[in-house]
């Protein structure tokens, strides 16, 4: 459809491509298209954004933000920071928008330009990649929707890949991670505000972490208040809160897909370099050279991770 047809248009037409029998195909394109417009709707008003792919320590350090602001709000321990339902209930906690600009793009149809962030701090979380692939495997395999599955393109639900299979695959394994990674490093410039985080520099030292993300997104605290957030979001008490379904308003975000498979918890491991338990030393090197393909800037190598200051 021509980009001149009105706004209110298009989002009609979407929607009817995505509701009334058709091709799956032409029916994902739609319903990634009104996914899309209904990012860009949040991302508008947002007073940051919180960019990642997924499995890179985003829960933990959505749970850290929260009750940062839950604190520093005087709001409710058990709300989850959700773009901006703190916001509503005190309109100086900020609206962030979390994305992994998915959909977006199917929306904007900036596949590589990064240019619909123009004027939004953007924090940029990342983490080793190949240890992002093989979280994202159990992700797939236990706690995904088969809808999900097809909307993003992933292996059919209840296919029988194996994990070195899946991480290696060209379209959701260790080489489409390191293209995200390489996509944001060369447009970062298009970006006026963009500060890297890395997960591996949060496990070392969270407390730093998040106080240089609260600085940067205009919200510094206190040590004891960042001392706070970051005992409360404890690997130990995580899984404890998501035992419990404490966060009311998380849905299945922060919730097992089966309580009897510690596989399928949405807190798993927080293993820096776990991924080398899963492979022999044949697969590690291999999975070693796919990532030499990696921008330096992020200070992933195969012989370690950099510093967070090199990095």
């Amino acid at each position: 459809m021509s980009p001149a047809v009105p706004e209110f248009v298009r989002l009609a037409w979407h929607a009817a491509q995505a509701l009334l029998p058709g091709s799956p195909e032409r029916r994902r394109t739609a319903e990634r298209w009104l996914r899309g417009w209904e990012e860009n709707r949040r991302l508008q008003p947002a007073d940051w954004v919180l960019m990642s792919w997924g499995k890179s320590g985003r829960t933990w350090l959505r749970v850290m933000l929260s009750r940062f602001y839950q604190l520093r709000f005087c709001l409710p321990e058990s709300e989850l920071l959700d773009f901006d339902n703190l916001h509503r209930r005190n309109p100086e906690a900020p609206r962030v928008f979390f994305t992994h600009n998915n959909y977006l793009r199917d929306y904007t149809g900036n596949w590589q330009s990064k240019a619909h962030f123009a004027g939004k701090p953007v924090v940029l979380l990342v983490r080793d990649p190949r240890d992002v692939a093989v979280s994202q495997y159990f992700q797939w395999r236990f706690r995904m929707q088969p809808r999900k599955k097809l909307l993003n393109h992933y292996p059919p639900h209840g296919a029988e890949i194996d994990l070195f299979e899946f991480v290696t695959d060209p379209d959701v394994g260790l080489p489409r991670v390191v293209q995200y990674f390489n996509d944001w490093a060369a447009s970062r410039t298009e970006v006026g505000e963009l500060l890297l985080v890395r997960y591996e520099d949060m496990r070392e030292d969270p407390a730093r972490e998040l106080g240089r993300i609260l600085e940067f997104t205009g919200t510094p605290g206190t040590p004891e208040s960042i001392a706070a957030a970051v005992e409360f979001a404890a690997y130990d008490n995580m899984k404890k809160l998501e035992t419990e379904g404490f966060f009311r308003n998380a849905g299945a975000r922060v919730k097992a897909g089966d309580a009897g498979n510690p596989q399928s918890f949405k807190v798993r491991r927080a293993k820096v370099g776990g991924y080398r338990d899963y492979f022999d030393d044949a697969q590690c090197a291999a999975l070693d050279n796919m990532l030499r393909q990696l921008d330096p800037l992020f200070g992933y190598g195969i012989d370690g991770i950099a510093s967070r200051s090199s990095a």
